[in-house]
This record gives structure tokens, C-alpha cells and sequence, in this order.
């Protein structure tokens, strides 16, 4: 099963780090946003992508191209230009590239990608959400109830702290809890191709139109997911990750790790300090 993944858009409310890159490679702990996503899908064995391109499209291409190199061990022979890659961790990945359009709409790079997917369902998520749910579970539930789409509810987090009082006393307090009343659209969705006659074309807006045609239809069914979620739309979003990455308790982190920095030598160091060999992975 191929799981689509729109990476297009202009993230224009993370500024500072779009200027120069598309928002699903803004980077969290070293690696960006969008590998965080791709990891979290092989650890469900979910290993063929296809990736909606727009803005800055040659950024992610060019990541791709260069992936293995840049994370193994080379040896460059430069008389002739032979590389030799050994060493470091090479996921199980067969990933398309599309281009989908500088301005094309969400529902636009949908309809785009439906042809690459096979003619069979397929998954898909956006390029700047993390979240720790089980993608197993999500597709049992699709194919239980036979409708068209699936998507995931969540709680969406609080803007602000939250507060428990017992009178003026604080009984608790939570920086930045998931509130517990209402659910939101958190993506990650399965879908059959046929949702494909429900997007007009390059200017239509999935979470418009679409969504609210098949919801009339009877064809939208919501997987409700009650642990972490998480999207990267604000810097401080992006704050908040990578202070959960760099603490070691990043919930969304569900793959094991294989190999740690190729900078670490070659036998490798998790950040814990134990042999990257020591752990075997599911990813």
C-alpha cells in the first residue's frame, strides 16, 4: 500500500525557516519533519511513498537523491570518481517524487497523485504532523466499515496552559496539554481512489468541497486517535518538537533506532550511550 504525503505548500507561518527550504524539510533534531513521518510509516511497514512537490520542490528532490550518501560512510576515489557507500542506516524505501504545481491546491496534489497509487487505497498525510498513532488500527478500521475515507480525529493542543483550581488553590498545571473536549481533522487518512471524483481540480481545497461532499454522502468515517498529535504550523510548534526530540521523549518517535550519526564511528551510539547494535528495529 503507498502512502501519499503533500509536501507543496508555502508554510508561510513558519517564515523564518521557509525562506529557504519547503516546511516538511524544516528539521527536527537533525533530520526534517518529513522523515520524522516517513520513519513512523516503515515502522508499520507502510515503505513506498509518494511525495506532492510544489514550492521549493528541488530541495526535497535533491534530499532524496542524496540520502544515502549523506548518511553513510563513502569511500571516493578521485582519479575516477568511484563512491563506495558503506555503513549507516539505508531504509527499505521506494519513494516518487511528483510535481505537482507551485499554486495546486490540497485537493489539487491529491487528485495529481491518485494515478500513482495503483488503482488500490492508499494512505495519506500531510508533510508537517507527527503523531504516535497505531497505522495498523487505522487501516483494520478503514476496511471494516467499506466507505470511501477515513481520517483521523484528534484533540487538538491547548493554546494556552491549563489550569485546575480547587478555589484559588493550583491543583495542576499543564503547559501545553491536548484539550479534552472536541476533535479535529489530524489527517493521516486512508482512502479509496474513487475520492478522486470528488475533487473538481487544481484550485479545490480537500478540507472544503471534498471532505464535505463525501461527509453528505455518507462516505467519511472518522478513526478517533486519543494519544499524541502534534502539527508544526507556528516556530514555537517547531520549538516544542524539538525540545521533546532533543529530551529523548519524543512521542511520536515509535520506529527503534538502527544507527545512530555516522559521526558517532562505526560502531554507532544511540544517545543513551548503548551500542546502536545492541537494538534491533522494527522499522
Amino acid at each position: 500500500m503507498k502512502v501519499g504525503i503533500l509536501a507543496g505548500g508555502l508554510g508561510t507561518r513558519l517564515a523564518e525557516e521557509t525562506e529557504t527550504k519547503p516546511k516538511p524539510m524544516v528539521e527536527i533534531g537533525g533530520k526534517p519533519i518529513m522523515w520524522h513521518i516517513m520513519m513512523h510509516y516503515s515502522r508499520y511497514n507502510f515503505n513506498d511513498f509518494v511525495i506532492a512537490l510544489g514550492y521549493k520542490a528541488e530541495v526535497i528532490k535533491k534530499y532524496m537523491v542524496d540520502y544515502c550518501s549523506l548518511n553513510s560512510n563513502l569511500t571516493v576515489n578521485l582519479r575516477n570518481g568511484d563512491i563506495k557507500r558503506h555503513g549507516g542506516y539505508q531504509p527499505d524505501w521506494t519513494v516518487d517524487l511528483i510535481d505537482t504545481g507551485i499554486d495546486t491546491n490540497t485537493g489539487g496534489r491529491i487528485k495529481r497523485l491518485v494515478p500513482y497509487m495503483g488503482n488500490e487505497t492508499f494512505m495519506l498525510t500531510w508533510g508537517d504532523g507527527v503523531s504516535d498513532i497505531n497505522l495498523h488500527e487505522l487501516l483494520k478500521f478503514h476496511r471494516s466499515h467499506g466507505k470511501l475515507a477515513t481520517l483521523t480525529a484528534v484533540r487538538p493542543p491547548a493554546r494556552f496552559g491549563h489550569l485546575d483550581l480547587n478555589g484559588d488553590q493550583i491543583s495542576e498545571f499543564s503547559e501545553k496539554p491536548q484539550t479534552r473536549e472536541g476533535w479535529i481533522n489530524g489527517a493521516f487518512f486512508v482512502l479509496e481512489p474513487e475520492i478522486s471524483d470528488y475533487i473538481e481540480g487544481d484550485d479545490t481545497q480537500w478540507e472544503k468541497a471534498p471532505l464535505e461532499s463525501l461527509a453528505k454522502d455518507g462516505q467519511l468515517m472518522a478513526y478517533k486517535h486519543n494519544s499524541y498529535w502534534q502539527c508544526m504550523d507556528t516556530l514555537r510548534d517547531k520549538r516544542r518538537l524539538e525540545s521533546l526530540w532533543n529530551a529523548g521523549n519524543a512521542p511520536w518517535k515509535t520506529w527503534e533506532e538502527k544507527d545512530a550519526s555516522i559521526s558517532n564511528g562505526s560502531q554507532g551510539l544511540h544517545r543513551d550511550g548503548t551500542s546502536a547494535h545492541a537494538t534491533s528495529s522494527r522499522a
